[in-house]
């Protein structure tokens, strides 16, 4: 009976965490989906006045140089016409048309509203990534926009934690299979130096294997993008999964979009639950720097609440001085003789740090610090 419970327990679970998954699919197509039946028309019309003027101010610079009799303003004719149509060939490319512009050629062929690219651009805007290659131009579409960010971003968010905390269950699992002896080697003790250097590492692994995901985006997009190398395509994964989203660089293959939403969707997961390790491990540190004893701990946190009268960059040169000394031994009296000393040190070059300024005749002062390896 407890074996049926835990397996209906974990197939809930799994429901859970697919059908989770399975709505935000099904919301940015539909999203997508919208996006292009109200942005599609306008872009079709935009794209069709470009290639009628294209056409309009070609036929009028060729009937122009057909009719003209008077061959001494040949040239002068010739060079206003061509300037003319340059221009109106110079928009029509920044518009989004395709050169050369063929008679008859349909508008819709250059459309970017295709229903692969406005469903890409309805995933950029549940990641908050917004490369803006391609943005609804229409009334009614930013007015979408708005609705479909403020209903979808909760949800996206929402996935990405679940694919966050599975990325962290997959993790726990994998270790709980480990061998005994190998737990207790990798384990680190309950506190010390050995803790906080096992973190430290672990916040580390954690930063290069988000780097060995990168690297595998960009191999992926080296075969996907012919005009891409290794570093455009690195270049583009840490944008992307930084959520930055530039837009310099944007995949062009239509057939790659969708399996590009996933590799994002995935990676945004995985570089979310990294970088909340690595914050952790920045709030680990600083809280133990805060907890030190002694004086040197207590200039440490006066310096923190009294700094507002500015830093001596002078004292503040010693300190780094003295922070850089040799570090002694533990064990004995002799280093925790030392290590007060140190302390002590420390704390009065701080004092000097936080302490006010006052007017003195420039001085050199050497602080040395002594100490065995």
């Amino acid at each position: 009976m407890d074996d049926e419970k835990t397996r209906w327990r974990r197939l809930r679970a799994a429901l859970g965490h697919v059908g989770l998954l399975l709505t935000l699919t099904v919301y940015t197509a539909a999203g997508g989906l919208i996006f292009r039946e109200l942005e599609r028309p306008a872009e079709v019309a935009r794209l069709a006045a470009l290639r009628g003027n294209v056409a309009r101010q070609r036929h009028r610079m060729i009937a122009s140089v057909v009719n003209n009799t008077d061959v001494s303003n040949l040239a002068t004719l010739v060079s206003v016409e061509l300037a003319t149509y340059e221009r109106a060939l110079q928009e029509a490319v920044r518009g989004g048309v395709s050169v050369p512009v063929e008679a008859g050629q349909a508008a819709a062929a250059g459309a970017r509203w295709s229903f692969v690219q406005a469903v890409f651009f309805a995933s950029t805007v549940l990641t908050t990534i917004g490369y803006g290659n391609i943005v609804p131009v229409t009334f009614w579409g930013r007015a979408f926009c708005v609705v479909f960010a403020l209903v979808g971003l909760p949800l996206t968010l929402g996935v990405v934690a679940d694919m966050g905390r599975l990325f962290a269950g997959g993790v726990s699992a994998a270790w709980a299979r480990l061998p005994p002896g190998a737990r207790a080697r990798l384990a680190p003790p309950a506190s010390g130096v050995g803790a906080a250097g096992r973190r430290s590492l672990s916040a580390l692994a954690a930063v290069l294997f988000l780097l060995l995901y990168l690297a595998a985006g960009a191999g992926l997009f080296m075969l996907w993008e012919e005009e891409w190398g290794f570093f455009e395509g690195f270049y583009f994964c840490f944008v992307t999964m930084t959520t930055i989203g530039f837009g310099d660089l944007v995949p062009k293959k239509p057939k790659y979009m969708l399996l590009c939403t996933v590799y994002i969707l995935v990676g945004l997961a995985l570089t979310s639950t990294i970088f909340e390790l690595v914050r952790k491990q920045y709030a680990r540190s600083w809280r133990r720097l805060q907890e030190l004893s002694g004086p040197l701990g207590d200039a440490l946190r006066r310096l923190g609440e009294g700094a507002g009268g500015g830093i001596d960059t002078a004292a503040l040169t010693r300190f780094l001085a003295v922070a850089g000394a040799p570090k002694f031994r533990h064990g004995g009296s002799h280093s925790a003789k030392q290590q007060r000393e140190w302390e002590e040190a420390m704390a009065q070059v701080l004092k000097d740090i936080a302490g006010p300024k006052k007017k003195q005749p420039p001085v050199v002062q050497i602080v040395l610090y002594e100490s065995s390896v």
